[in-house]
């Protein structure tokens, strides 16, 4: 399940330390999977809650007890410290999610609802920190495209969906970006209609053909060339040594451009299904040059967000 690292301007914890949390989550994911998954086999319904053993639970608890206490002997402290306890709570998936499982009948069935579940805690990941929250727009929550890339690509892909980048103080809105172990692909989407023809050109519009009409449409790799000169530029500035792929997507379509230009990968209805497998497949890690590409791009994205309320009468920036 790919990790969303960044969500259009949202607050995001992996631009806090993109060295920390990939792994964390891959941890966390593979912890709940493994404790849902053994529920579901052994037939208990009790709740999933806390996947620890009874002695960690009650070491965990007086651990929390115990911070508890220090913030008490400490009621105004000096420096800006998470409320104890806070951000382990933070981690743990939604319970809710996670407990209807007695009526699946298949794995298959249960790993789609386990999926499910993750995409509200990935969101969460992706629009707020400790300190700071982002107001999620409600298209992202019901993303058809969203919930495909975060579902069925591997852990070890970041994407950054429909990032804004903040470049000499004016902000440039980007297309989707995924940072693989091998390349970073800048990609577009073009789906409408099933079937559709995309006639491509040099030209500003390009001609959606559908069985009943013909329509202009805004050339889509304007933007896809932005994006690339983006990711280009800054890696280009920071020493980043890693291939960036430009791709022009349509699952549902078909692309028709008899002279394409250099660098551009077309994938359309045709070929989609086996370029997606051979990237499902991709069995590297997570690599050092891919963190730090990721790192640099989140570096110059930008960010709205909020003070959180467990934070209200402590003011950002306190030392």
């Amino acid at each position: 399940m790919g990790q969303l690292i960044k969500l259009q301007d949202y607050v995001s914890r992996y631009a806090q330390d993109i060295y920390l949390y990939p792994s964390r989550y891959v941890r966390l994911k593979k912890k709940q999977w493994e404790g849902i998954k053994a529920k579901w086999e052994n037939g208990l319904e009790e709740p999933i809650g806390d996947l620890t053993d009874p002695q960690q639970e009650e070491q965990s608890n007086n651990n929390i007890l115990h911070k508890l206490k220090s913030m008490v002997r400490q009621p105004e402290p000096v420096r800006e410290v998470a409320p104890q306890g806070l951000e382990d709570q933070d981690d743990v998936m939604d319970e809710g999610t996670l407990n209807s499982i007695s009526n699946l009948k298949t794995i298959e069935e249960l790993k789609q609802h386990f999926l499910d579940g993750l995409l509200p805690f990935q969101l969460k990941w992706a629009s707020s920190t400790l300190t700071e929250r982002s107001f999620i727009a409600k298209e992202f929550v019901n993303d058809p495209t969203l919930k495909f890339l975060l579902q069925r690509f591997p852990d070890t892909f970041l994407i950054l969906y429909k990032p804004i980048f903040l470049l000499k103080k004016a902000p440039v809105e980007a297309e989707l970006i995924i940072i693989t172990p091998a390349a970073a692909m800048c990609i577009s989407f073009i789906e409408a209609e099933e079937d559709a023809a995309y006639v491509g050109s040099k030209d500003r519009f390009w001609i959606k053909k559908t069985r009943n009409q013909e329509k202009k449409i805004l050339n889509p790799l304007i933007a896809l060339n932005r994006t690339e000169k983006i990711v280009k530029t800054l890696f280009d500035m920071h020493g980043v040594d890693l291939p960036v792929q430009k791709l022009l997507i349509s699952r549902n379509g078909f692309i028709d451009y008899p002279l394409p230009p250099y660098g551009v990968q077309f994938i359309e209805k045709r070929n989609f299904e086996e370029w997606f497998m051979s990237l499902r497949g991709m069995k590297s890690p997570l690599k050092h040059m891919q963190l730090k590409a990721a790192q640099i791009l989140l570096q110059y994205c930008q960010t709205t967000s909020v003070r959180r309320l467990e934070w209200g009468n402590n003011p950002k920036g306190q030392e």
